[in-house]
């Protein structure tokens, strides 16, 4: 280290941080696997997810500051090589110039000041960015919206992945901007923990306060599947879920599981749909029965659907012969890291998933895709921070 960036002070004290944030990593690592082979690997603690967020932090940050060296130290063998040509071509002096030249100490100045850009902002997700719950609301309009639904306000949450979670305190501030938004509905579209019903045990009191004037809703999500239970038993499998499913209950949600519910207002009314999981990908569980949970919906009802993976609304809303005016997903997390601006939003989701992230429009359907409430894996949100949705519905001013 002192060979690339010198022998001044600030080199010296550089060298001193370096080592010391690269001890704690190494200590973190062997923390870590000291919980899996203990059995402990799904407890959650805030130093247990700082620790596995730190050693993943420290691991990208010195692939690419070594990146950045190596590519520098390329062009340094290629100059080097050239030169020795000449050498041998008898056009330079060999002893004049040294075969590899050495490291300019710019680059190795520029690679640690690039490095250092994610290391903090992954270490801000880590602290504070998986809690920073962000509110974002958009206006959609219909033509065939019931007259008495103008101004309805449906606020949407996903992937709460309570098994992540390290800290109760920090989530309900999240609670509390729901509720201040007064929402009609509140609907959540999937991934209620990581694998196990009991995950969300501690949190199921917070949930429950989330009030909504014409009720909360829920759906499942692909991580809700992965339970411990016996899967070639069926009572044993009907048994984990009757108890899991139990649990939406105590938080005051209507589980929806291929099934509508209608919400009526002065007469009118608009259906609420809600499908199993179906995603695409081939490891994922394809239980969404859009005909059985539109068995009783008819051609000009207006319907919002709740399906927790995006890739569903290609494959199977976009075609489907009755007509979904808004779908609701998750799922995608936004990659957990990224950026939006207006106009322009950015993240490795995007090489993953035709639609990630955001409002989509075609044929005169929508789809929301929400960046989720919880995290999963990496334990911090860097950019893509925690969403909760406020969607107001509008009727068009039609005349005539």
């Amino acid at each position: 280290m002192k060979s690339i960036l010198g022998h001044g002070r600030g080199s010296k004290l550089f060298v001193w941080v370096y080592v010391a944030i690269s001890c704690f990593g190494y200590f973190s690592a062997i923390q870590l696997y000291l919980y899996f082979i203990n059995g402990m690997g799904g407890v959650k603690t805030e130093l247990f997810n700082f620790m596995s967020g730190f050693v993943f932090t420290l691991l990208i940050t010195k692939l690419l500051f070594s990146s950045i060296l190596l590519v520098q130290d390329v062009f340094r063998l290629l100059i080097g090589s050239f030169h020795y040509i000449l050498s041998l071509l008898n056009i330079t002096n060999a002893q004049d110039i040294p075969f590899i030249p050495e490291r300019r100490r710019f680059v190795a100045t520029a690679g640690t000041l690039i490095a250092g850009i994610p290391f903090f902002s992954m270490l801000y997700g880590i602290t504070k960015g998986k809690y920073q719950y962000t509110v974002e609301k958009i206006t959609l309009t219909f033509k065939d919206l019931p007259k008495n639904f103008d101004g309805f306000r449906l606020v949407q949450i996903s992937d709460i992945h309570s098994g992540s979670f390290d800290n109760k305190d920090k989530i309900i501030p999240g609670i509390e901007m729901i509720n201040a938004l007064k929402p009609d509905i509140v609907c959540f579209t999937g991934d209620l923990v990581n694998s196990e019903k009991e995950e969300i045990d501690p949190y199921i009191d917070i949930f429950s306060k989330i009030e909504a004037r014409y009720g909360k809703y829920a759906i499942l999500g692909n991580h809700d599947y992965y339970g411990s239970y016996n899967r070639s038993d069926s009572n044993a499998e009907q048994l984990y879920f009757n108890d899991f499913f139990n649990r939406y209950t105590k938080m005051g949600f209507d589980l929806l599981n291929n099934a509508k519910r209608s919400i009526s207002i002065g007469g009118e009314s608009i259906n609420l749909i809600g499908v199993e999981n179906w995603g695409a990908g081939r490891w994922f569980p394809k239980k969404g029965d859009l005909n059985l949970a539109t068995t009783e919906v008819n051609s000009d009802d207006f319907n919002i659907l709740l399906s927790h993976d995006p890739t569903h609304w290609d494959e199977k809303v976009l075609s489907y012969q009755k007509h979904i005016h808004l779908t609701l997903s998750g799922h995608t997390h936004g990659f957990q890291f990224g950026f939006q601006l207006p106009g322009f939003k950015w993240s490795p989701a995007q090489y993953r998933y035709k639609r990630w992230l955001g409002l989509y429009e075609e044929n005169e359907k929508f789809l929301y895709i929400n960046r989720g409430f919880g995290f999963l894996g990496f334990p911090g949100r860097v950019g893509m921070w925690p969403e909760i949705t406020l969607i107001e519905l509008k009727r068009s001013n039609l005349t005539g």
